[in-house]
Order: structure tokens, then C-alpha cells, then sequence
């Protein structure tokens, strides 16, 4: 990582449709870091729980579960060779998603597989939040036009928008950089992106604001 040599770890948080996932891999390309992706095209489980919740939801967050955790620990094993990482994903978002989409029997092996998995995952050096509201997040998920998000409802993106906003109320284990992501192009508009860049230097410690926004482009 070239110029935040001391950030070896930065994960991307934020609801669907907010672009977690984009940011991540042009952070990636700048800090030539290796990308840590979540893969929900491979979890075979997620187009059930879009469909039909109550059945598809423990299936899928187990496997995201395994899923992160294992890549994350997996980070231990490289650092000698790829000495930073950026992934869209934060590991304790895990815990968020499933308690809105588990009943409480599930919820309760869920917490269970969750402590013995993530005993020995890394804390990011900087976890940058994107929000928007939910019509905007909707709105993207609509143009991205991915077959098996066609069927979310808007209560299920407000829940987990909702989540998040009380989750990151609270979050303080790692430095947080917050972003209003509503009115911006971090990848297609340089302005939007450099001034970002400037605030993940900027961001050591803390909790911290960054809404680009009123800045004219």
C-alpha cells in the first residue's frame, strides 16, 4: 500500500445498493492492495432467501459467515507477501444481517457457530461507512439489474439500512470514516474521489464525516 502503508486493512461497509463493492476494487487498484470480496454470486443460497426469506435465510448467512471468516483469516497467512487488503466487508455485519433476517431458534445456533469462527479475525485500521437513502439504494440496485435482487422489497432494504445506521452509532473498534454516498460518483468522478482519498489519510483515529456533496464538481 503506497501511501497509507500503515492501513493494512480497510473495509467498506454500507446496505445493498450503496456501492460497497465498486469503491473496494478502486481502492484496491490505487493502494495495490489485494481486494476481499464477499461473493454473493457464490453463495447458492441467496437467490432462495431473496425469494422466499423464512426458509432461505439461515442457509445464506451461514454461508457468508464461513465465507468471511475464512478470508479474513486467510489475511494472517499472506501478510509477509500482500501486506494490505481492502474488502467490502466488515465481519461484524454479519452478526447485523442475521439478526433481521433469523427467528430466534436460528438466531441462536447462528451466535453460536459465529464466536468459535471469529475468534481469530483482524480489525480493519479504517472502516468506511457509505449511506444513502433508501430510495437511492433501490434505485441503483434497480440499474444494476441483477436477476435474483429484482424480487427485495423496500421494507427489507429500509430494515437493513435501518441496521446499519444503529450499528454504526454504536461502532467503535475501529477508526470509522462516515459517507454520505447519496448525491456522489466516487468512481466515475475524480473530484468525488480524490477528496476522498484525502479524508482515508486524514482518518487515524476517531470517528469522522465526509459528505462531499455540498462541494460544486
Amino acid at each position: 500500500m503506497t501511501e497509507t502503508s500503515a492501513k493494512k486493512l480497510i473495509a467498506i461497509e454500507g446496505p445493498i445498493g450503496v456501492g460497497k463493492t465498486t469503491l473496494a476494487r478502486r481502492l484496491a487498484e490505487h493502494y495495490q492492495a489485494e481486494l476481499l470480496l464477499e461473493g454473493a454470486e457464490d453463495n447458492p443460497f441467496l437467490q432462495r432467501f431473496y425469494q422466499d426469506p423464512e426458509t432461505g435465510a439461515l442457509p445464506a448467512q451461514l454461508f457468508f459467515l464461513f465465507q468471511r471468516a475464512q478470508q479474513l483469516k486467510d489475511i494472517k497467512q499472506s501478510d509477509m507477501f500482500i501486506p494490505a487488503h481492502v474488502a467490502d466487508f466488515l465481519m461484524e455485519k454479519d452478526r447485523l444481517f442475521a439478526r433481521v433476517t433469523l427467528n430466534d431458534d436460528e438466531l441462536s445456533l447462528y451466535e453460536k457457530v459465529y464466536e468459535n469462527l471469529t475468534i481469530d479475525t483482524p480489525q480493519p485500521d479504517l472502516v468506511i461507512y457509505l449511506q444513502a437513502p433508501v430510495d437511492v439504494l433501490l434505485e441503483r440496485i434497480r440499474k444494476r439489474g441483477r436477476a435474483m435482487e429484482m424480487s427485495i422489497a423496500k421494507d427489507y432494504v429500509r430494515k437493513i439500512s435501518d441496521a446499519y445506521m444503529e450499528f454504526f452509532h454504536y461502532y467503535n473498534n475501529s477508526p470509522l470514516l462516515i459517507v454520505n454516498a447519496s448525491g456522489i460518483d466516487l468512481v466515475a468522478n475524480d473530484n468525488d474521489y480524490q477528496q476522498l482519498l484525502e479524508q482515508i489519510e486524514k482518518t487515524t483515529s476517531g470517528r469522522h464525516y465526509f459528505n462531499p456533496c455540498t462541494i460544486p464538481h
